[in-house]
């Protein structure tokens, strides 16, 4: 039986993507990487295998890497690039040593060569890196999450507005369900895995934000429209929850239209069509 392993897997997608492995396979065949165990006692009652390792200590890794065949690698949440691709660069250490040759990268669709997002140019290099890593891999980029909506409800209903500094450019999203999803279905199927395949998770359609509104004025029975302020604005606003300025750079690349891609891919990968934003903030939102 082939053997995985989930990096990162007590975060919002990880613990998603171990959930959905249990529909292909058994409990006994699937690790759980953490950076801290107590953050995995919901696990400690299944038999799914909980593991701590450190992204930075590649000897963590190596013990853990060598009993099992297929790494899910979820990145950590720093915005520090140099740490994100020494991360990287340890976890492939890692699999060399431990003779495992097979990872799904869960990437982010911020990767062109002019997108002015903070980590871009790590999105830029991940797949690169892994070209040239002598692994069989596949990368998986999702597009913005719609999950992070739902608590920001309460703040756009007192605003009466969204303020993403996006001008009339589309943006394209995902559920954290819908993304678990496709990569766990990756994860067992070695045609969809093995060949260096770069998948983007999107729904079926991009939104501008007067959509958006929209639709979220219909969800909630609140008006919401739409009231963009500038990037500068937007870092300023948020800068005390600490990613005021890495949100902004982000969204400061959506107002450059790239955040408008739309793809198949999710419908190519599990045979299902991803679930579309009215859908997703009905079955989510309470009030």
């Amino acid at each position: 039986m082939t053997k995985y392993i989930v990096t990162g897997a007590t975060g919002n997608l990880g613990k998603r993507v171990v959930a959905d492995l249990l529909n292909f396979t058994v409990a006994g065949d699937i690790t759980a990487a953490v950076h801290s165990l107590n953050k995995a006692k919901y696990l400690v009652q299944s038999e799914i295998n909980v593991q701590a390792i450190d992204y930075l200590n590649p000897q963590t890794m190596v013990p853990v890497f060598s009993k099992a065949d297929v790494l899910v690698y979820i990145p950590s949440k720093t915005y520090n690039i140099v740490q994100r691709v020494q991360e990287l660069e340890n976890v492939l250490a890692a699999m060399q040593a431990a003779n495992m040759t097979e990872m799904i990268f869960v990437s982010f669709y911020a990767d062109q060569e002019n997108n002015p997002f903070t980590m871009s140019g790590y999105y830029g290099y991940a797949p690169r890196r892994l070209a040239a890593a002598g692994i069989k891999y596949a990368v998986l980029k999702n597009s913005l999450y719609t999950d992070p909506l739902i608590p920001y409800l309460p703040e756009l209903i007192e605003r009466k507005a969204l303020i993403y500094p996006v001008g009339d450019q589309k943006m394209s999203f995902i559920s954290y369900d819908n993304s678990a999803e496709a990569i766990a279905k990756v994860a067992v199927t070695p045609e969809l895995r093995n060949q260096g395949q770069i998948y983007t998770l999107t729904q079926n359609e991009a939104l501008d934000m007067q959509t958006l509104g929209k639709i979220m004025t219909t969800v909630t029975g609140h008006q919401i429209g739409y009231q963009p302020v500038s990037v500068t604005e937007f870092a300023e606003i948020y800068a005390a929850e600490g990613d005021g300025t890495e949100l902004a750079s982000m969204y400061q690349a959506g107002r450059l239209g790239l955040f408008d891609v739309v793809t198949s891919d999710f419908e190519t990968i599990t045979g299902k069509q991803p679930t579309d934003m009215l859908t997703f903030l009905k079955l989510n939102y309470h009030e």
